[in-house]
């Protein structure tokens, strides 16, 4: 999302560290560059402008200008100031034992599938969620929001097929859920193209009537300023506690994040980056300030592996990797748990200085010919590659859907790679070698 703010923010701080000594002069060409960089993000102008004076002033302290590292020290400033831009510290909700979310947004930001996240989510931290179906607007909406509730095992209520009355329909899902065995509910509530009278008057009377404790506002981080006067909207409208940003794995320019929450005053407690129901996250304002700097975000590296691997199953690969052991089962294994935490691309922006390796340097289908190849050996040739004459990688080829020339390069780059893990020095050019995170090389 941040790719081409990062990009040029990294240019500007790069230049400013090489200076042995600063002046206001080169400050002033940095953050005139800054606020550039800023605007063509799609940052709201008012944000830009304030947020640039007030990195400006404390970079102009004499502490700073004296310093013996003054780049760093504005980058530092920098940093932290974009940190507090963004919120400061992560805003969890508000819940208490019993807990009404009411969720709103436009069509098109990803309210319904939120929803079945933020249901997952709450129900991986021990809550007992249910969802309830109020968006009677939208054609099938009931019926997606029933699908991923399926998904993802949580209880749901529907509206009988055809009603009409919002208020009503909100009125049995409070009933029902009082029927069940739950501690937060969940209300889908429809949107519209456009804001409208009708939809502000309908959200009014459903708050009035539920009395969430979180009243949250989901926003598509692509829509750049617009979201930002939607949120204002809303938050005057209906009293927005929180928001949702969605879409914060696309392409665009992302200025939205940096400006909703000075904006409006209201956090951003959660980010979308994905579609699938697990791609949902907590939104960390200090770690997502890190990773547009390009400086990663280890803490939530540590917590995605924490999640998705099973200790004694990691100790064990680790053990097999400094070993002579490590084979491609092992290999196979390895590759299936770091599946599981995400799209490869993702994973790497988290790693200090590895926000710049992408495409074609990682290529997910080049990654998923890798994977093809090794399911298409037998557990025995994965565990003694070298046994793998000519005839057996013919067969290996035609399984997979690949050529032989592509499973040599493989098992010439996994041997490599043995060798290099005694040798932890030579990794990184074994890496560059290997076109990045790929094992095929480049075509």
């Amino acid at each position: 999302m941040f790719s081409r703010l990062s990009d040029k923010l990294q240019d500007v701080f790069k230049d400013l560290r090489g200076h042995g000594r600063i002046g206001e002069s080169n400050i002033n060409d940095a953050l005139r560059e800054v606020r550039l960089a800023l605007l063509e993000a799609d940052v709201h102008f008012k944000v830009a402008k304030d947020f640039v004076a007030r990195v400006k002033e404390k970079s102009l302290g004499q502490e700073v200008l004296r310093s013996v590292t003054p780049g760093q020290q504005i980058v530092k400033i920098f940093q932290d100031e974009l940190g507090a831009l963004l919120g400061g510290e992560a805003s969890p909700l508000n819940l208490g034992p019993q807990a009404r979310l009411l969720i709103v947004g436009l069509n098109g930001a990803g309210k319904t599938t939120t929803c079945a996240k933020l249901a997952s989510f709450l129900k991986k931290q021990g809550r007992q969620p249910v969802l309830i179906a109020c968006d009677l607007q939208r054609p099938a909406a009931v019926e997606q929001l029933a699908t991923l509730a399926a998904q993802i095992d949580v209880p749901i209520y529907r509206p009988p097929s055809g009603e009409k009355d919002v208020l009503r329909v909100v009125r049995d899902g409070m009933a029902w859920a009082k029927t069940q065995d739950c501690n937060v509910e969940i209300y889908d509530t429809a949107g519209r193209q456009d804001l409208d009278s009708d939809l502000i008057d309908e959200l009014s009377k459903v708050k009035e009537l539920l009395q969430p404790k979180e009243s949250l506002l989901v926003c598509d981080a692509a829509t750049g300023q617009q979201a930002v006067g939607v949120a204002e909207k809303f938050h005057s409208a209906v009293g927005v506690t929180g928001l949702i940003l969605t879409k914060l794995d696309g392409d665009a320019r992302g200025g939205a994040a940096l400006s909703l929450r000075e904006v409006t005053g209201q956090p951003v407690k959660f980010s979308g980056t994905g579609e699938k129901t697990d791609a949902f996250e907590v939104f960390h304002p200090d770690r997502m300030a890190s990773r547009i700097l390009g400086m990663g975000d280890v803490v939530s590296l540590v917590e995605k592996a924490a999640e998705n691997f099973e200790v004694e199953d990691a100790a064990r690969l680790e053990r097999r990797l400094r070993s002579a052991q490590f084979d491609l089962n092992d290999f196979l294994e390895q590759f299936k748990m770091l599946k599981k935490m995400g799209p490869l691309e993702n994973l790497l922006g988290l790693m200090p200085g590895m926000d710049k390796v992408k495409s074609p340097g990682v290529d997910e289908k080049q990654m998923r010919r890798v994977e093809a190849i090794v399911l298409s050996m037998t557990p025995g040739e994965r565990a003694r590659p070298d046994v793998l004459n000519a005839r057996r990688r013919q067969r290996i080829a035609r399984g997979s859907g690949t050529t032989v020339t592509e499973v040599n390069s493989l098992l010439l780059r996994f041997s490599d790679m043995k060798k290099l893990m005694k040798k932890p020095g030579k990794l990184k050019k074994m890496m560059a070698r290997a076109g990045g995170m790929g094992m095929l090389g480049r075509n």
